[in-house]
């Protein structure tokens, strides 16, 4: 894996979008391992010409969050000034092979002025030509009172309850402005299922299920930077999104529509007019009918976890060429220098980082997920779509 890596796209009205990933080396101590990360982080958006303050989020993977967290919050990665609010999402999930600390980035540099706003210490406001996108982060009902509920399903009820009031406050909601989310959960092996039903009866009430629509999103193993706190939620929503710019993707040949075993959509894409965002869900190795495939074998499941992104984004007429960068959960972490030697050889440039992260069945040992962007041209099409 690189130690730093970059992806930028550029749309054709303007504006560019770029990903960093950074990771520190083993060898060193944990704080010398954040100020590695400072020292690098510098370096690549002075070489993309990056004023700090296109900056939107940081999501920080860590091999002992209650320990290190306040240490980040501490440093210059966290850079919450007042003029300069950021979406900071920590969480444990160990950066492999040996790693104490990696760091996933996301700017935005536009000619025109970006605004940001906080709205609460879990929620930030970004307004870009008149679009307001939000990024809500550490969603965990522990943070807020302190006494958090005991169960998972309780604690997922809290944390999309809070984006869901958040939502509301602005005009919009989950099922038409929510697009992509991440699920966080202690102990996946034991937890996810009361977090499923918990997920599957909030979002019945707000009118989401199998006949109408859910959202993107990943629910893997990791710990949240809160000591009671088992499950946490990161959220990504478009406030001003319209119906005609969401395509929900499959493939029937690799993933099937729209599936009642399943609370989320498999991918999502998001149309403007000069791009397109793709947000494909956490992916493994299943076929159309969500048998998993090639139990025991983790290089064969990485293959077809691949195929099946592939699929997703062939179907938002993007390829694997278009990823901005790329997570891969591994359940084993003595499956990594295989994994990673694969990686390396078929994504040497893209961004990307290994994790240990167990998926919600033992039977999959691998999962991945990422993003694309491509340029979109919709009036070749008759259609019009708003800027990003």
């Amino acid at each position: 894996m690189k130690t730093v890596a970059t992806h930028t796209f550029r749309g054709s009205e303007g504006g560019a979008e770029h990903t960093i990933m950074i990771q520190a080396p083993g060898h060193i101590g944990f704080a010398e391992q954040v100020k590695f990360i400072e020292r690098y982080y510098k370096e690549a958006q002075e070489k993309l010409g990056l004023d700090p303050k296109t900056a939107i989020f940081r999501r920080f993977f860590l091999s002992d969050v209650l320990n290190q967290a306040e240490a980040v919050r501490q440093s210059a990665l966290a850079d919450e000034r007042e003029d300069n609010p950021v979406a900071l999402s920590l969480l444990q999930q160990s950066p492999l092979p040996e790693s104490k600390i990696a760091m996933l980035a996301y700017h935005i540099d536009n000619a025109t002025l970006i605004k940001k706003k906080r709205l609460s210490p879990y929620h930030l406001l970004v307004e870009k030509n008149g679009k307001r996108h939000l990024w809500s982060t550490g969603l965990c009902s522990d943070a807020y009172d302190g006494q958090p509920p005991t169960s998972p399903a309780e604690q997922t009820k809290a944390g999309f309850g809070d984006a869901v009031a958040l939502l509301a406050s602005q005009g919009g909601s989950l099922k038409t402005n929510g697009v992509r989310a991440w699920i966080y959960l202690k102990d996946v092996d034991v937890f996810y299922a009361g977090m499923v039903e918990s997920r599957r009866e909030l979002f019945k009430k707000l009118g989401m299920n199998g006949d109408t629509h859910y959202i993107a999103a990943t629910a893997i193993e990791g710990a949240p930077a809160h000591k009671n706190g088992l499950v946490a939620i990161d959220l990504y929503s478009q406030l001003d999104l319209k119906p005609e710019q969401v395509t929900f993707l499959y493939d029937p040949d690799y993933l099937p529509f729209r599936n009642h075993q399943v609370v989320f959509e498999y991918g999502t894409k998001i149309d403007y007019r000069d791009r397109a965002h793709l947000f494909p869900s956490g992916t493994g190795s299943v076929d159309p009918s969500l048998i998993i495939l090639y139990k025991g074998d983790v290089m064969r499941q990485l293959e077809r976890s691949l195929e099946n992104v592939e699929a997703l984004l062939r179907a938002g007429k993007a390829g694997l060429q278009d990823l901005t960068h790329l997570i891969v959960y591994l359940r084993d972490l003595t499956d990594y220098q295989r994994v990673g030697q694969y990686l390396d050889e078929r994504f040497a440039n893209l961004p990307k980082i290994i994790v240990q992260a167990p998926v919600c069945n033992p039977d999959w040992l691998v999962e991945i997920e990422g993003a694309a962007i491509i340029a979109n041209n919709p009036a070749n099409e008759g259609k019009t779509f708003p800027s990003f």
